[in-house]
């Protein structure tokens, strides 16, 4: 046996007359402040240790003599052989070495388990722990935790024990794991996820757990990753003295979380109370889930209070109800596992087609738009009479009703969709329905989904109170958003097909989709057919007494311009491109899709927070 590389000899396991088996470790060098084991080349009874410990060797230095000898069943254990004769055998290897049950014990004061109370707490509010949350969102055994070990930065305040036990993680859940992995395949499904933990110092935004956020933000960004947020507490914490800061506005957390808009979808829970910094990052995301009992609002109380503005409690500051009426809020729900389940369900719009759809009947379509024109319905019976069954998710329906939007899937391959909402303002559109529209064009843009437009609007809603709250400025968003989407749009035109608001429906013109076709229903004009007869033939009707005769001649020209703007006479001159029976709208949705397919995503497209 010879010397593998120059070393220092520091111990023999063997000594002369020992029998050892190939592999045995029988020797311990040192080289460069690292123990080098040298191991039986073969079965061999040893006869003669040619160097002692603290000898120097040189590479190819004969170590050893020995006889070799032929291995058989009877030869001793490799533990019985290194142990010189007359020793009590050695004491079983522990189960797990000392080292690792360092490691296993402080992991497990990170766990719900090793904070009895802290959960008994919140279990008694009706709230699950950031952990139940992660692991209710993460496929089982996905989750790589970030940052488990970090506790608050108060070590000159606080011993380490305290630390240890009561700041687990600095109150924030960090990690990568598979969301929807059953559904979408495993590439498609790694997240990033961050939970801020109210049980910890009330959820606040610590040194320690901004340093996690940073460092898990740009991750995410650079492997493209989606994230998801449970966002529940407040913001800077004053207690963190370890570090001489003064105000800690150089943190670069929320412009790095600004800067995934766009680039990876954010999604973001709010499931208690969620104020200031921790209000500032969910503001930032995409979608916005929250419970029925959570407050969101850019100061809690003592800000609040702090800023001389009187005394609230927490549930009066932006209650989720009152945030769902302004937009703020996407979903509603009841309860947290609600709200992971919504989370769930948009986050896998954005991973991509899946498979295992079914159609809905396609005839019920015949049947959504009523006879009678003048009477209002419900437009998302046609979304659901196109779409895969059971994939319609709405969004956003407190604010904006005028417009209706959401998510569906077309043969497993997900899409946007807005339609006009005849049954508010006769399907006309508000500042808020075109602040909504506008929004979610952007958001199919930035994320690649094809969009589906289901038209029934008489146009821009107009007159003295709309105006008052900049209506000129809020409806022109529409036409902004359309004129940057990149992605395909399909516009179908149920019924009333009216001046700029069906434009602006239609993505900025009816030529601009890559197809607008119209139901037999359908009806178009410059502007509503009323109006135009109004203002058309003033002069005719003033010229009829007012009455019968004056009312008879309005209806007779009424009926004329109707009849010039139906559906055939718009496919006769070309103005859209097909008129068809409602049952073939999800055939023509599904050869649309497959002729225009997204273009891969070269640019960041950036989405309005509002």
């Amino acid at each position: 046996m010879r010397s593998p590389l120059q070393a220092q000899v520091v111990e023999w396991l063997v000594q002369p007359g020992a029998l050892v088996r190939e592999g045995d470790l029988v020797l311990v060098l040192e080289a460069m402040k690292m123990e080098h084991e040298v191991r039986a080349p073969a079965p061999a009874r040893v006869r003669e240790l040619l160097f002692a410990p603290g000898d120097l060797v040189a590479e190819g230095d004969l170590l050893w003599t020995a006889d070799a000898v032929v291995a058989t069943g009877a030869m001793p254990a490799a533990a019985t052989a290194l142990a010189p004769a007359g020793d009590p055998a050695p004491a079983p290897r522990p189960a797990v070495r000392a080292d690792l049950q360092r490691v296993l014990d402080r992991h497990a004061l990170t766990q719900d388990a090793a904070r009895p109370e802290a959960v008994a707490r919140r279990h008694a509010l009706g709230q699950r722990t950031a952990r139940e949350n992660v692991a209710d969102l993460c496929d089982d055994g996905s989750f790589s935790e970030y940052g488990a070990l970090a506790v608050a930065a108060q070590r000159s305040r606080r011993s380490e024990e305290d630390l240890q036990r009561n700041t687990p993680a600095d109150g924030l859940v960090a990690g990568i794991g598979s969301v929807n992995g059953a559904l979408v395949g495993p590439e498609r499904a790694r997240t990033a996820v961050l939970a801020y933990d109210a049980t910890v110092l009330a959820g606040t935004q610590g040194f320690r757990n901004h340093q996690k956020t940073d460092r898990l933000l740009g991750v995410a960004l650079r492997h493209r990753l989606p994230v998801v947020l449970f966002a529940e507490g407040g913001g800077g914490r004053p207690g963190d003295t370890d570090m001489a800061i003064v105000a800690g506005l150089h943190v670069p957390t929320f412009a790095a979380f600004a800067r995934l808009n766009g680039r990876v979808p954010t999604l973001g829970i709010a499931a208690g109370r969620c104020f200031a910094g921790n209000a500032a990052l969910l503001g930032c995301c995409d979608l916005i889930v929250a419970t029925r009992h959570a407050n969101i609002g850019m100061g809690g109380p003592a800000m609040v209070e702090g800023g001389g503005l009187g005394r609230f409690p927490p549930e009066a500051i932006g209650p989720a109800a009152e945030q769902h009426r302004s937009g703020v809020v996407d979903l509603l729900v009841d309860d947290e596992a609600a709200a992971v389940a919504a989370a769930k369900a948009c986050l896998a719009i954005f991973q991509g087609a899946t498979s295992g759809w079914a159609a809905p009947d396609p005839l019920l379509l015949r049947d959504v738009v009523p006879e009678n024109r003048l009477r209002a319905y419900d437009t998302r019976a046609a979304i659901r009479g196109i779409a895969d069954a059971g994939s319609v998710l709405e969004l956003r329906t407190g604010f904006g009703v005028g417009i209706h939007t959401g998510f569906a899937r077309i043969e497993g391959r997900p899409l946007g969709w807005m339609a006009s909402n005849p049954s508010h303002l006769g399907g006309a559109i508000d500042a808020d329905a075109a602040d909504k529209a506008a929004r979610f064009m952007q958001l199919c843009n930035a994320h690649g989904l094809p969009l589906l437009s289901l038209v029934d609007t008489p146009g821009f809603m107009v007159g003295p109170a709309v105006e008052r709250v900049a209506q000129v400025r809020h409806v022109s968003r529409m036409f902004i958003a359309a004129a940057h989407l990149d992605v395909p749009v399909f516009a179908v035109v149920l019924r009333k097909g009216y001046g700029l608001g069906a434009m602006a429906m239609a993505a900025g013109g009816f030529h601009a989709p890559a197809f607008t076709v119209a139901w037999p229903t359908g009806e178009f004009g410059g502007m509503g057919l009323e109006g135009a007869v109004k203002l058309g033939y003033r002069k005719e009707l003033e010229a009829q007494p007012e009455g019968a005769a004056r009312e008879a001649l309005y209806q007779r020209l009424l009926a004329q311009q109707y009849e010039n703007g139906q559906a055939l006479r718009m496919g006769e001159t070309l103005e859209i491109d097909a008129v068809i029976d409602p049952a073939q709208t999800r055939a023509w949705l599904v050869r649309g899709i497959a002729s225009a397919p997204v273009s891969p995503r070269t640019q960041v497209r950036a989405v309005d927070a509002w």
